[in-house]
């Protein structure tokens, strides 16, 4: 059974501590202290707490690292189109496989989903370079949305083993998923796509 890490706790104890000391401190000075205040600031500092050692429990516990990217890739492709689709154009999914195969045709599929409303504003222009521009856009989110994720896990030190191995297998089938797509539209040899940048993959 997975444990909220000692961390986590001695951190909790730390902000009863300073909430102790800081009544202390007030008696001694004779300047009224606001309760409500203190009371305020221990539950914040101990919510962020419980919060973290919850979310590292989650992601040990399961293939929940896979489900964090998932998400923080599509929030910043939705980031990316915004410009010309509008807020949140990919809805999110929940309570599916994130195997990495699962999770990396669920990014390509809901992503290149709206090249059709992404090209219907680009009228008259080079359907190549439409498709092209359009990828190039879906790559930019896919690379600021799987950097965020492994930032996430790096800073809760679960950023390594299977976790670490199938987040950098579903950035290589998304980006295989994106050239496959892009060869489709233009008519090119996909073994020669592009597959993202590596700063990005092994940020």
């Amino acid at each position: 059974m997975s444990t909220i890490p000692t961390g986590s706790t001695q951190s909790l104890t730390g902000g009863a501590q300073a909430a102790g000391t800081a009544a202390s401190q007030t008696g001694k000075t004779g300047t009224p202290a606001s309760a409500t205040s203190i009371e305020m600031k221990v539950k914040s500092e101990s919510n962020v707490q419980i919060l973290k050692a919850s979310l590292e429990v989650s992601i040990n516990s399961g293939n929940q690292s896979q489900q964090l990217v998932f998400r923080a890739a599509i929030d910043k492709i939705n980031e990316e189109l915004e410009p010309s689709l509008g807020p949140d154009a990919i809805q999110h999914a929940s309570n599916q496989d994130n195997s990495p195969e699962a999770t990396a045709a669920r990014i390509v599929a809901m992503s290149t989903g709206l090249y059709g409303a992404y090209s219907a504003q680009h009228p008259g222009e080079d359907p190549k370079e439409v498709a092209k521009k359009f990828v190039d856009i879906i790559r930019s989110g896919v690379d600021k949305g799987f950097k965020e994720g492994r930032d996430i896990l790096k800073s809760l030190n679960v950023l390594q083993g299977d976790v670490a191995s199938n987040i950098d297998k579903t950035y290589d089938l998304v980006q295989k998923g994106l050239d496959s797509f892009l060869s489709k539209m233009t008519g090119t040899d996909a073994s020669g796509g592009g597959t993202g940048t590596g700063a990005d993959k092994n940020a």
